[in-house]
């Protein structure tokens, strides 16, 4: 494979297959889970087990309980350069509800690529998931300052 090709794979099946896939949960109290979609982009030398360890990492953030439905990409890079100090780099576009969460991450290896991606995804899914609750609080003043008793 040459670098300026690119492979697509989805989060539950092999690479080179294609990159849609559809997994369902349920959501507990809430009902059931809408289809969530996900497409793994790789580019340059990136080999198979280093594109499993991420689909296991990113699929661990975004299947999980409370999340509305998810859909989009995350592109995987790895530099022909050698001289690079970091040459893997990711980026994720996705889309939970209606909000659009961006992970941008530049690593040395792999497996750390993943780690870091992970956590960065799961701190921005966390702030887009509880929003609404910041949303649905009253602009009005505690009781303990003036405002209504509740």
């Amino acid at each position: 494979m040459t670098a300026g090709t690119a492979r697509t794979a989805g989060t539950a099946g092999t690479a080179g297959t294609a990159g849609t896939t559809g997994t369902t949960g349920t959501t507990g109290d809430r009902g059931t889970r809408d289809v969530t979609t996900l497409h793994v982009r790789a580019e340059g030398g990136v080999d198979e087990e280093a594109l499993a360890y991420l689909r296991e990492k990113v699929g661990a953030v975004l299947d999980r309980p409370g999340l509305p439905p998810v859909s989009g990409e995350v592109r995987v890079t790895r530099s022909a350069a050698h001289h690079v100090e970091r040459p893997w780099s990711a980026g994720a576009e996705i889309r939970v509800g209606a909000d659009l969460v961006v992970v941008r991450a530049r690593e040395a290896t792999a497996h750390e690529l993943a780690d870091r991606l992970q956590d960065r995804l799961r701190a921005r899914t966390e702030r887009v998931a509880h929003r609404w609750d910041a949303a649905r609080r009253t602009a009005a003043p505690p009781p303990w300052r003036g405002g209504p008793e509740r």
